[in-house]
C-alpha cells in the first residue's frame, strides 16, 4: 500500500490543500486582507473553470509528457504557490495562484490514475485508487488542525507555511517513490496502441458502456455533491440552526472520508466495482433522505454518508474503467469524468443560485440533490444487471463450444 499511500499524500496537498485550504482560511485571511464578497464569487467561479481546463489540458499533453513528471512538477508548483499564498496581500494576485492550485490539481490526479493503473495489479486497482483519492478527506481533517492549533498562535500565514513544508515532504517521498517504480518497469514511453486518439475520445466514450457509465455518474455527482458542500450551512443557517451543527456536519465528513477509501476500494477490488458503487450511492441517498425529512436532527448522518460516498469514488470509478482500458485509456477518460463533474456542478450551483433567490429557500435544493443521488443507485443498478447478463452470456458461448 505504499504507492497508495504516497499518492494519497500527494491529494493532501493538492486537493486538501490546494483547493480547499482557502475557504477553511478565508475568515481568519479577510481580517488582514482586503477579500470582498465579489473576490470569493470569482475565486469560486475560476477555480472551478481553471480545474476543468487543467483536466483538459492534461488529456492534450498526458500522451507526450511521462505521467511521473507530471505527479513531481504538479507537486513542485503546488508547493510554490502554497507558500506564496502566506505572503500575498493583493486579492487579485489571490485569486490567481489559486487557479493554478486548481489547475495544478487536476493535472496531478489525471497524472496519478495512470500511474497506479499501470503500476498496479488489476485485482488492487481499486483499492490503491480509493484510498489515493481519500487523501482529500486527510486534508480536510488536517486543515481543521491548522485552524484549531496554527492559527491561534502563529496567524493565518503559517498555515499556509506548513502546508508547503509538508509539499515538500511530500515531494521528496513522491521522487523516491517513482524512481522505485521506473527501475521496476522497463517502459518509460506510452505506447500508441494503449491510447485512445483525442478525436475518437468522445466517441469510444459514446460506445463503451462502462465508460459512459463513469462519465454519466461523474455529472450526476458534480450536479448533486458540489450545491450539496456549497450551500450546506447557508441552509443550516437559513433554518436557524446552531453553526455547530454545520461544524459536527463536515467533522464527520473529514473522519468518514479518511477511512471510506480503503474500505469502499476493497470491497471493489474483492467483490465488484458495482457492489461498491450501490453501497456508497445508498449510503449517501438513505443519509440525505433523512436529511430532507429532519435537517436539525440528520444533518450529521448526510455529513456521514456524503464523506462515505465522495471520496472513494473517484478511485472505484478508476478501477472499474481499468478493467477494460489500458493504464494510458484510463487516465483519459479519468479526464472527461473530471470535466464531466466540473459541468455538473457549475450547472447544479447555478440552479442552486436561481432556487434561493426566487423562492428565497434552499429546501427544493436538497430534495434535487437527493433525488440525484438516487437516480445514481438506479443506474448502478442497471450497470450491475448488464454486466452480470453479459457475463452469463460468455459463460453460455464457453459451456456450449465445450
Amino acid at each position: 500500500m505504499r504507492v497508495a499511500a504516497v499518492f494519497g499524500l500527494n491529494q493532501v496537498v493538492s486537493h486538501g490543500f490546494g483547493v480547499f485550504l482557502f475557504a477553511a482560511l478565508v475568515p481568519m485571511m479577510r481580517d488582514s486582507i482586503a477579500i470582498t464578497n465579489w473576490h470569493l464569487a470569482a475565486i469560486a467561479a475560476l477555480t472551478q473553470l481553471s480545474y476543468i481546463t487543467g483536466a483538459l489540458l492534461l488529456g492534450f499533453i498526458g500522451n507526450k509528457i511521462c505521467s511521473a513528471r507530471l505527479v513531481l512538477v504538479t507537486g513542485t508548483v503546488s508547493t510554490v504557490l502554497l507558500f506564496s499564498m502566506s505572503q500575498l496581500q493583493d486579492p487579485m494576485i489571490i485569486t490567481a495562484v489559486l487557479v493554478l492550485l486548481a489547475a495544478s490539481a487536476a493535472i496531478s490526479w489525471g497524472a496519478i490514475v495512470e500511474i497506479v493503473s499501470r503500476s498496479t495489479k488489476p485485482e488492487q486497482c481499486s483499492t490503491k485508487l480509493s484510498f489515493a483519492s481519500s487523501g482529500t478527506a486527510w486534508g480536510y481533517g488536517l486543515n481543521g488542525l491548522l485552524i484549531l492549533l496554527v492559527v491561534p498562535a502563529f496567524g493565518w500565514q503559517s498555515s499556509w507555511q506548513i502546508a508547503a513544508l509538508i509539499g515538500m515532504t511530500v515531494l521528496g517521498l513522491t521522487w523516491r517513490l517513482l524512481a522505485k517504480l521506473n527501475r521496476q518497469s522497463a517502459t518509460q514511453a506510452i505506447s500508441e496502441q494503449a491510447m485512445i486518439p483525442v478525436s475518437k475520445l468522445l466517441r469510444t466514450i459514446m460506445q463503451e458502456r462502462t465508460a459512459l457509465f463513469a462519465c454519466t455518474v461523474c455529472f450526476l455527482l458534480g450536479f448533486s455533491t458540489m450545491p450539496f458542500a456549497n450551500w450546506l450551512n447557508t441552509y443550516l443557517n437559513e433554518l436557524q440552526l446552531p453553526a455547530a451543527v454545520g461544524g459536527y456536519a463536515w467533522t464527520i465528513v473529514g473522519v468518514t472520508g479518511m477511512f471510506a477509501g480503503f474500505i469502499a476500494g476493497w470491497i471493489a477490488d474483492r467483490t465488484s466495482h458495482g457492489m461498491a458503487l450501490m453501497i456508497i450511492f445508498s449510503g449517501l441517498a438513505l443519509s440525505l433522505m433523512a436529511f430532507v425529512y429532519d435537517p436539525s436532527q440528520f444533518a450529521a448522518l448526510a455529513g456521514f454518508g456524503y464523506g462515505l460516498m465522495y471520496f472513494p469514488v473517484w478511485g472505484i470509478l478508476a478501477g472499474w474503467v481499468r478493467q477494460s482500458f489500458s493504464s494510458t485509456a484510463t487516465m483519459q477518460i479519468s479526464i472527461i469524468c473530471m470535466v464531466t463533474s466540473g459541468l455538473g456542478g457549475t450547472v447544479g450551483n447555478l440552479l442552486a443560485g436561481y432556487i434561493r433567490d426566487t423562492t428565497g429557500s434552499l429546501e427544493l435544493v436538497y430534495l434535487i440533490v437527493t433525488v440525484t443521488v438516487s437516480l445514481m443507485v438506479l443506474l448502478t443498478l442497471i450497470m450491475m444487471r448488464a454486466s452480470s447478463g453479459i457475463v452469463s452470456s460468455r459463460s453460455i458461448t464457453v459451456n456450449n463450444q465445450s
